[in-house]
């Protein structure tokens, strides 16, 4: 990542990227496609389901950027032994707060999802996803962080044929365990939890192969706990501000999603499409993101702030104009779109409106996410999480309660819009004056 044509560089190594995003968010899609064939109850359970799901694999992410981003610094001085140490204590630290939160969320399934406002059979169906879901945690967390290793390395392929497999095998589970095809019962909302944690177990087994085997990154030397807690506070120093950076999403979108519950279950199963489909859109900027944040990574540790800066400048570009073009083309296909996954109007009417509504703002929202990235390896995770929590809690919740008040779901959908527009501006601002003062720093 240190030498070669920057752009080719970062096309080459997001196009693999993208497919394996584009494959796990097709592989929450596909949940919903499915589940919303049993019905709206259904529909809108998964829904709910969502915005915790997203706290918890985001948590994860945060871990793997903390290990990629050290990981990514030590690659770039040669120090593969700091490499080995890095990954393997990384590997560790996740499976250690797996642990911690599997047991907080199975004792409070009914306190989280009452508070978003999860009622009656619709508690019920959350309840039946989420205590299978739960035990299969780990094999969600592992691959996450390994995958977040490998990627540090330079190798996108490999992730993206990781994140493949776990996609083909939830699309061949899901038919069959939710409606019982053949020799497999009808287990509905369960077994939609239950193909999801047997794909993603084919992912842990396969990227702990990958990373021990071919990429040679785990070591079974023992550390001492000094060492292991110096690797846990390096890592962490990125991973819980990067963590905090992406769970306050999922949180505010629980916050919407029990502002939408006041308009019923209908207004929530078309909010939990709509998101499914935005990250969808979002794709091919995370992917970027997923590679800028190594690249800069590799390029500060060899002192090429040169090629850092112009991989910036050309990553923002390509996310402005892959924004206005999601805009105009949801815009267009909205309607059709949302009959794919239901074809109730209510929820469908729903799904259009925020499709032509909250993706005006995708072109900044892109950049936003680019920002936050890079400032995590630059090791300013601060700044990033500060950035991400008023996006959310200064811009969008406020906004979107006066929104709701005012003008209804679409005063909500407004103010996610325009909480896009504002963070992605002002994060713009903030990265280039970081940038400068790293650069000042290490010349």
């Amino acid at each position: 990542m240190t030498e070669g044509p920057i752009g080719k560089t970062l096309a080459r190594l997001t196009l693999p990227m993208a497919v394996g995003i584009i494959a796990m968010v097709a592989f929450n899609l596909t949940d919903a496609f499915f589940v919303g064939r049993l019905g709206t109850l259904q529909l809108a359970a998964l829904s709910f389901t969502f915005p915790v799901v997203l706290v918890l694999t985001r948590f994860a992410l945060g871990i793997g950027i903390g290990s990629a981003s050290v990981i990514s610094r030590a690659i770039g001085e040669g120090d593969w032994k700091a490499v080995q140490r890095l990954t393997t204590d990384g590997l560790i630290l996740s499976i250690t707060m797996v642990a911690v939160i599997t047991v907080a969320g199975f004792l409070s399934i009914d306190i989280v999802f009452g508070k978003l406002g999860a009622r009656g059979d619709i508690l019920r169906l959350v309840k039946e996803y989420m205590k299978i879901w739960y035990l299969g945690l780990t094999f969600v967390v592992f691959p996450m962080v390994s995958n977040n290793a490998i990627r540090a390395t330079g190798d996108t392929k490999t992730p993206m044929m990781i994140m493949l497999t776990a996609v083909v095998i939830n699309i061949i589970l899901d038919p069959l365990l939710i409606f019982g095809v053949g020799i497999f019962p009808r287990l509905e909302m369960q077994g939609a939890a239950l193909a999801t944690v047997i794909a993603r177990m084919s992912t842990f087994i396969v990227s702990f192969i990958v990373i021990y085997k071919k990429k040679k990154m785990i070591t079974f030397e023992r550390p001492s706990l000094s060492v292991l807690f110096d690797s846990w506070k390096r890592i962490l120093y990125i991973a819980l501000p990067a963590g905090a950076t992406r769970i306050v999403v999922p949180l505010g979108l629980g916050i919407i999603t029990g502002i939408v519950a006041a308009y019923g279950p209908k207004s929530v199963a078309a909010l939990g499409v709509a998101n499914r489909i935005e990250f969808f859109s979002f794709a091919v900027v995370m992917a970027l993101s997923s590679v800028l944040a190594p690249f800069v990574g590799q390029n500060w540790g060899a002192g090429r702030f040169d090629r850092l800066r112009k991989s910036i400048s050309i990553s923002n570009r390509f996310a402005l104009l892959w924004g206005a073009g999601s805009f105009a083309l949801l815009a267009l296909l909205a309607r059709p779109i949302a009959m794919i996954f239901t074809r109730d109007p209510e929820v469908v009417s729903g799904i259009v409106l925020y499709l032509r509504i909250v993706p005006a703002a995708y072109f900044m929202q892109g950049i936003f996410r680019l920002v936050t990235g890079v400032l995590n390896v630059l090791n300013r995770p601060l700044h990033a999480a500060a950035l991400g929590v008023a996006q959310v809690f200064i811009l969008t919740v406020p906004l979107a309660y006066a929104g709701a008040r005012f003008f209804g779901v679409a005063g909500v959908y407004a103010s996610i819009a325009a909480a896009y527009f504002l963070s992605g501006v002002i994060s713009h601002r903030i990265l280039w004056g970081q940038v400068r003062k790293v650069e000042k720093m290490e010349g």
